[in-house]
């Protein structure tokens, strides 16, 4: 898979529709080489910190019960309003996620936006 470390983000897409998110980045060496990256099957998402020359530190994956465990209030919070999923107790939500085989994507910046993804897959292309 290609580098996205040190690329900055230049926009970014959400299709709510068609459940993908696109991040259009250059290559913090190089202006002139583009790079998507394209998030497959999304689920649920939150950014923070959109600024203009957002620069790309690290994509992480990781299982979702680790998602559960970070945003733990965000889930309590919004769990009466059918976010992520409608479920009862949170071994629900879990076992779900777990089932459809989604991951939980940790997108760590260097400066500007950060956040989360949790979607079945990545890719990354120019």
């Amino acid at each position: 898979m290609l580098s996205v470390h040190d690329n900055e983000i230049v926009s970014y897409e959400v299709n709510l529709q068609k459940c993908g998110i696109k991040l259009h980045t250059i290559d913090g060496s190089n202006d002139s080489v583009t790079t998507t990256i394209e998030f497959i099957d999304v689920l649920a998402h939150m950014f923070e910190a959109q600024l203009q020359g957002s620069i790309i530190f690290d994509i992480s994956s990781f299982e979702v019960s680790r998602f559960l465990k970070s945003n733990k209030a965000l889930l309590e919070k919004q769990k009466n309003y059918g976010w992520p999923i409608h479920y009862e107790k949170i071994e629900d939500l879990i076992e779900h996620l777990q089932n459809e085989k989604y991951n939980y994507y940790v997108i760590s910046a260097s400066y500007g936006l950060n956040g989360w993804v949790i979607a079945k897959g990545y890719k990354v292309y120019n």
